[in-house]
């Protein structure tokens, strides 16, 4: 399972998904304002505001929150302007950690995102430290209650790179250009994910234990809890049996 997906299922293990609507709006918001700037205010000639429009969606935001987003992005209301970031650094137990960054104030934001690495026992390093490490991949995301043989026809037909079984979720992998034809021919073939989204997949995997786990769960929720940060992936692998024993 990639490493950002098995931070998903640990969260949700927590009860913390949904802890913090408002951050989410507030997280949601930047991306679909910067979403609009750069690609203009039409969601089916820019897919990544339509991809930022239907999570915002998926998380109940009001449409007016959504359309006041989309002014501010295009100019049409006065808005704060965004810049993206990416940062880089190293975990417990030596797990890669790539983290993606929108902030009106760069010096904040790389002392906070710094901070955080120091205090949960890991380390910010140079651009392009850990980022090979990962692929962009579009990654939608089904429950087993899911056909298997009829998704992966679907899926394959629809142009998807690849369809794996994994332990608690069947994932559709695509080419990040493929991934909005690719998604929609799903949802035609009447199957219904669970999420979808265009992320970073980890090459490799860390296995985590004791100490250094606990630390990792750590550094991924301060990093999350920090308003500058709009994604955070990372390496490492957890296991079930490991995280019972933190519970």
């Amino acid at each position: 399972m990639s490493g950002h997906n098995k931070w998903s299922t640990i969260k949700h293990k927590k009860g913390a998904a949904d802890a913090k609507r408002g951050q989410v709006f507030t997280k949601l918001i930047k991306e679909i304002t910067v979403s609009a700037r750069l690609g203009g205010a039409d969601p089916d000639g820019n897919p990544r505001l339509r991809a930022a429009m239907d999570k915002a969606k998926a998380e109940n935001m009001p449409k007016d929150n959504i359309e006041r987003a989309i002014k501010k992005g295009t100019g049409e209301l006065e808005g704060v302007t965004y810049e993206e970031i990416n940062y880089e650094g190293y975990g417990p137990g030596g797990v890669a950690v790539l983290v993606e960054v929108m902030t009106d104030n760069r010096n904040r934001s790389v002392s906070d995102i710094r901070s955080i690495f120091t205090k949960c026992n890991g380390n910010m390093g140079e651009t392009g430290c850990v980022s090979w490490m990962f692929d962009k991949k579009g990654l939608i995301v089904f429950p087993k209650s899911v056909d298997f043989n009829k998704l992966f026809e679907a899926a394959l037909e629809a142009g998807a790179d690849d369809v794996t079984d994994e332990d608690e979720q069947y994932e559709v992998l695509t080419d990040p250009a493929n991934f909005m034809e690719v998604r929609e021919s799903l949802v035609k073939s009447g199957l219904k994910s669970d999420s979808a989204e265009v992320t970073m997949i980890p090459q490799t995997m860390v296995k985590l234990e004791g100490k250094n786990a606990e630390n990792m769960l750590k550094l991924m929720d301060r990093l999350e809890e920090n308003d500058d940060v709009q994604n955070v992936y990372a390496n490492f692998d957890i296991s079930s049996e490991e995280m019972e024993r933190m519970m």
